[in-house]
């Protein structure tokens, strides 16, 4: 990937735009706070640090950003 990924913690804010990645991902969003990858401004991808759920756009290359989340994930869990 040659964009930039911005990753930042959610908000009470961001709980519309997690949501409707989760449901475009077929899936439930993370519950509690989560960490958040953004590529040209636009939300790729979520993994919940108390669930470890991940949600990511499906039409778009997101398994490496979502093993970086993972990563950062456990590594604040382990802190």
């Amino acid at each position: 990937m040659s964009e930039p990924i911005t990753i930042t913690h959610s908000t009470d804010a961001d709980a519309p735009s997690v949501r409707r990645l989760a449901a475009l991902d077929d899936r439930r969003p993370p519950h509690g706070p989560a960490l958040l990858a953004y590529v040209g401004g636009e939300l790729r991808a979520a993994v919940g640090l108390l669930d470890g759920q991940a949600v990511a756009d499906p039409f778009k290359h997101t398994a490496e950003i979502v093993e970086l989340l993972r990563l950062q994930a456990r590594q604040e869990v382990a802190a």
